[in-house]
């Protein structure tokens, strides 16, 4: 299990439309089994991944929580900073 954070200058309902696009049915194929406007689980492969944000002065603070998707998490990551 990997837990990774970052801050991001995009906003979290930005940050969570871009982690659906990227491991959802659109990129990595997983199943989304929560969704909201700051937070996102998804479910497949033998794991899953997990993503909150808030809000943290102007910027936004992501954590990701990884079972069996390291790689593509620290990917993510990339993607949003």
């Amino acid at each position: 299990m990997l837990t990774i954070g970052a801050k991001t200058k995009l906003k979290p309902e930005e940050v969570v439309k871009r982690a659906v696009d990227f491991f959802g049915p659109k990129g990595y194929k997983l199943k989304v089994t929560e969704q909201s406007a700051d937070y996102a689980s998804f479910e497949g492969g033998g794991g899953g991944v997990g993503v909150t944000t808030s809000i943290e002065g102007k910027q936004t603070s992501v954590e990701l929580i990884s079972r069996e998707w390291d790689f593509q998490v620290k990917e993510f990551l990339g993607k949003i900073k």
